[in-house]
């Protein structure tokens, strides 16, 4: 469970952007692992699917994930402890172990206009530049954004 603190002046809004960050339990790098990142690849989608989320971009790193998506209908606590429960229970399954996958928590930001958007697109999407994972903003192979880069 999420420290009290951290829910302070969270807002929930239906039809908002929001830009989350969730981190493996104790910094771990389960998703060098190709198959692990596909796993979580799956799960984001899957909310889209199901109407919780529209994604807008989203970038698996070795050890958390940055997701941009507009909220719909489901209150964004519930998107993320859905996300990170059955992300996890298929990761463990997986990888044939059991235990924690996901650091309590995340980080979440409302998106204020359009502007923001695309400065926060263009950085989920530079995240493996920045890390030495990759060399240009389309050569990483767990990032995608709605947008064409810049």
């Amino acid at each position: 469970m999420a420290s009290p603190s951290l829910q302070r002046g969270r807002i929930s809004s239906a039809g908002s952007y929001y830009v989350v960050t969730t981190v493996t339990a104790r910094r771990a790098r389960l998703f060098v692992d190709t198959a692990n990142a596909k796993e979580v690849i799956h799960w984001l989608r899957a909310s889209d699917e199901q109407g919780r989320t529209e994604s807008m971009a989203w970038v698996v790193m070795p050890d958390h994930i940055h997701w941009m998506f507009c909220l719909r209908d489901t209150p964004l606590s519930i998107v993320m402890r859905t996300f990170k429960s059955r992300s996890a229970k298929a990761l463990n399954q997986l990888n044939g172990r059991q235990g924690t996958v996901w650091q309590p928590g995340y980080y979440d930001q409302l998106q204020r206009d359009e502007r923001q958007l695309m400065a926060e697109a263009t950085y989920i999407l530079a995240n493996p530049v920045r890390a030495g994972l990759a060399t240009g903003m389309n050569s990483y192979p767990f990032a995608w954004c709605r947008w064409p880069p810049p």
